[in-house]
């Protein structure tokens, strides 16, 4: 990843895309290194986190309240939307209304004019007109998430629309050789502790 430590710099993380991308690619996301590795290697505007959560009913037990409390005791900009619970027609329970690219877009755009470099956590094509309107405000944008993942978790259009692609499992993956000619680059030994 290109970062500079001059850049002023906010990263946005679709928490339910990266999750999805992880497990897909069977490893976990250290969140305390990644954000010591974004602390570290630029000047952090801030580390956004967006999930949606199911409707809170105290007797039911939420299994991401604890990363999302501890997310915004740590660093992080926690930002959460309600999803509503239905049962499917084959009787399993499901979540309706969990897509959280729109207020990761709307407070994306408000920060824009502030910062340098946005790193975007997510594979929603929904994000690509977005990206294209953030890049002609003179935002580098880079985008990461999995097309090696299955199925891919990132939509093409954008992964085109980023000024880089960071595929997720070569974060998580032994060093890999230098390979100018690929673009292929080592990821640092920091950042790939964060995806272990």
């Amino acid at each position: 990843m290109n970062l500079v430590e001059s850049e002023r710099t906010a990263v946005f993380i679709d928490g339910t895309n990266l999750y999805s991308a992880s497990r897909s690619l069977s490893f976990d996301v250290d969140y305390r290194n990644l954000l010591s590795y974004f602390s570290e290697k630029t000047n952090l505007v801030r580390m956004h986190y967006y999930t949606a959560l199911a409707d809170d009913d105290p007797d039911v037990h939420n299994p991401l309240k604890p990363l999302t409390d501890w997310l915004s005791y740590n660093g992080y900009t926690v930002v959460t939307k309600r999803a509503r619970e239905f049962t499917d027609n084959d009787g399993k329970r499901r979540l309706k209304g969990t897509n959280v690219s729109i207020m990761l877009a709307v407070d994306a755009l408000e920060l824009a004019p502030r910062i340098d470099h946005m790193v975007i956590f997510s594979g929603d094509a929904d994000l690509a007109y977005f990206v294209n309107a953030i890049k002609k405000a003179g935002v580098k944008v880079t985008i990461v998430s999995s097309f090696q993942s299955t199925p891919p978790l990132v939509a093409d259009e954008l992964r085109r629309a980023g000024d880089e692609f960071i595929e997720l499992k070569d974060l998580s993956n032994e060093p890999l050789e230098s390979n100018e000619d690929l673009c292929i680059r080592k990821p640092s030994k920091h950042l790939r502790e964060a995806f272990r």
